[in-house]
């Protein structure tokens, strides 16, 4: 059986890497007003982080339409049998039930969707892993039963550089931004049964880096292999000096760097910056 490999935009996946490990993308679309973008394709996470310093009102989002599925798997169905199809969380877009629902609508192909419970390129580990076992001829069943494994050990904490972009998204009260901004308050947040919850509050930035670099050396002091990537919002400089830092630390780590891009990026703002790992 010969299994295709789907993720959607939110993966961050660079795309000289999807094209390595032949990953297919779906792209979710972030609108100014009355233009539309889809993210990855028409937009670039530069672009949009240029772009939303000169908007006074926040921009929208929308997942990829049923029918660009039903397209999109109808068209891998003229050389694969199956596609794995790997989604930002139910918890926070209807892209995943949008994959369901298109996967149900076609004959001549089997869809199995996977809902990766969080997003970014911690989602995309789970396509990278997919994409690696299918080229060793791994049916869906095993890949998938792998992708939960996966689960088990998958961690993502992230910050954001300030509040405002969580309160003009509804994501905080006007008086829970004052208080933060004032105290400066850096919120770590992390996903929790499939939505974005606070895992803890922080005085300052440097001190929640260093809680999120303490929770990734639980994990990487066990000597067990451990991919991880640093995401960043238009910050590429800090984030390879994270990937330095911890490369040289940990022998044990392989470190990648990905990025929010831009609809993530509309909830997050500019500057946030994540960890993720798994143990490989």
């Amino acid at each position: 059986m010969k299994t295709a490999i789907l993720t959607d935009s939110t993966a961050y996946i660079p795309k000289e890497l999807r094209e390595q490990h032949d990953i297919y993308m779906i792209p979710l679309s972030v609108i100014f007003g009355s233009e539309t973008y889809q993210e990855e394709v028409e937009i670039t996470a530069e672009q949009f982080f240029a772009e939303m310093r000169t908007k006074q009102e926040l921009p929208t989002t929308s997942q990829p339409p049923v029918g660009e599925f039903v397209e999109l798997f109808e068209e891998l169905a003229k050389t694969y049998d199956a596609v794995i199809s790997v989604h930002l969380s139910s918890g926070i877009s209807g892209t995943y039930n949008g994959a369901v629902t298109a996967g149900n609508m076609v004959d001549n192909i089997k869809v199995y969707p996977f809902d990766s419970e969080l997003s970014c390129m911690v989602q995309g580990f789970y396509a990278l892993e997919a994409a690696d076992m299918a080229k060793q001829g791994q049916t869906p069943d095993v890949i998938l039963d792998r992708l939960n494994e996966m689960k088990k050990t998958i961690r993502a904490y992230f910050m954001v550089d300030d509040l405002t972009n969580l309160q003009r998204g509804g994501r905080l009260s006007g008086a829970q931004a004052l208080i933060g901004s004032l105290l400066q308050v850096k919120p770590i947040l992390h996903f929790e049964d499939k939505v974005i919850v606070p895992f803890e509050k922080i005085r300052t930035k440097k001190k929640a880096l260093n809680r999120v670099f303490e929770l990734f050396h639980e994990d990487a002091s066990k000597n067990v292999p451990i991919r991880a990537v640093i995401i960043h919002a238009n910050r590429p400089d800090e984030a390879a000096e994270i990937q330095q830092e911890l490369e040289q630390k940990y022998s044990n780590v392989e470190c990648l760097i990905s990025y929010f891009g831009p609809v993530i990026g509309t909830h997050l703002g500019e500057g946030a910056i994540g960890l993720g790992w798994y143990q490989k």
